[in-house]
């Protein structure tokens, strides 16, 4: 029987997470904050107020401090948050040897820029965007999103994309931080469990809610998913907060949601991790653990954030141990779990279907 139908090449993966510096020292710093926070959906002012806010606050100060808090997490291979994102790539290209699959960061290196063009010298025509981020945000997977189509779009032979969508609640996601937070928790004996997210400024939260009346407006906005918080922040890291809850089987009045990294002095969302960590303590929690379930990977932000100062924290406030319970990297489930949700975006002749 002759073959017939369209001519494609072997299907692309591209993972993308936020990015990191090339080296835990402030000129790179420098550079990869000044991409960082140069992105409009970051932060959304107007551009005369964040071109001033950035040259004349934030960057002649801020690089130094974080350069020091990156060497505090830095190892022998590099960041973690690239060391974690290779080592998910090649076990999703393990996984999936009908693809090629690719790791990009949205600022600094591997760029999305390289990464398609990476793609498109395999011989990849359609491609599988995952945005590393469990939970949407217009800052981080609407940034990703953007970013990715712009850079398809200065290919001459652009690239027919695909995007996993936000994976806040999916199975795949919730199973695989239960798998590893259950040995921590068991070794721990926790009293409490704080799910620390990234925040985000509440104003970002607002412009996500298309009908203007439900989020933030009412005490239990984030109670369930509905039409008008879909595309909430905050909605869907409380969904995630009541997923793992239920796969753990956590009591009522055991556990918490916090947000924490903020920047700056307008409102974000809270309560804030650093402000609830010294208050368990003083309220008579002795051993804490904290989910950061807004990253797949360690990081900047659970390694040091968390697992250094928000630890010294507590014992100042006279908590006996917080512990950080480790983030996705590299766990099996999750790199099955990735794996199929990838899957379930790739072509169809891809996921099995064969041509006629």
């Amino acid at each position: 029987m002759k073959e017939h139908g369209t001519q494609h090449g072997r299907p692309g993966v591209l993972l993308v997470n936020l990015g990191t510096p090339d080296a835990p020292q402030t000129p790179e710093v420098r550079r990869y904050l000044r991409q960082f926070l140069s992105d409009p959906r970051v932060l959304d002012i107007n551009p005369i107020g964040r071109a001033a806010l950035l040259n004349l606050i934030i960057l002649p100060l801020r690089p130094r401090k974080s350069a020091e808090a990156y060497r505090e997490v830095w190892t022998e291979e590099g960041s973690p948050l690239l060391v974690h994102g290779k080592a998910l790539a090649a076990g999703v290209q393990e996984r999936l040897p009908e693809a090629e699959v690719v790791l990009a960061m949205r600022y600094g290196n591997p760029s999305i820029e390289s990464g398609l063009k990476e793609l498109a010298a395999r011989g990849c025509d359609e491609v599988v965007m995952m945005p590393l981020f469990p939970q949407y945000a217009s800052s981080s997977t609407g940034s990703a999103v953007e970013e990715v189509y712009r850079q398809a779009g200065r290919l001459w032979n652009t690239p027919f994309i695909r995007v996993v969508p936000p994976f806040y609640d999916a199975p795949q996601f919730i199973e695989a931080f239960a798998a590893v937070a259950r040995p921590v928790l068991e070794e721990l004996d926790a009293d409490h469990v704080l799910f620390s997210y990234h925040g985000v400024p509440e104003r970002h939260v607002t412009k996500s809610d298309d009908t203007g009346g439900h989020c933030l407006k009412t005490p239990d906005c984030c109670q369930s998913i509905c039409a008008a918080n879909r595309q909430c922040y905050s909605a869907h890291c409380y969904a995630t907060t009541r997923a793992v809850v239920e796969a753990l089987g956590l009591e009522e009045g055991t556990y918490s949601t916090a947000f924490q990294s903020r920047l700056g002095r307008t409102p974000w969302l809270t309560p804030y991790t650093d402000k609830v960590v010294p208050e368990l303590a003083k309220a008579g929690a002795k051993r804490v653990a904290v989910f950061c379930p807004s990253f797949v990977a360690d990081c900047l932000e659970t390694i040091e954030e968390i697992g250094i100062r928000a630890r010294e924290d507590f014992e100042e406030a006279g908590g006996e141990r917080l512990v950080l319970i480790p983030s996705l990297n590299t766990h099996t489930a999750w790199v099955d779990g990735a794996t199929e949700l990838i899957r379930a975006a790739l072509p169809a002749p891809a996921n099995g279907a064969t041509a006629s």
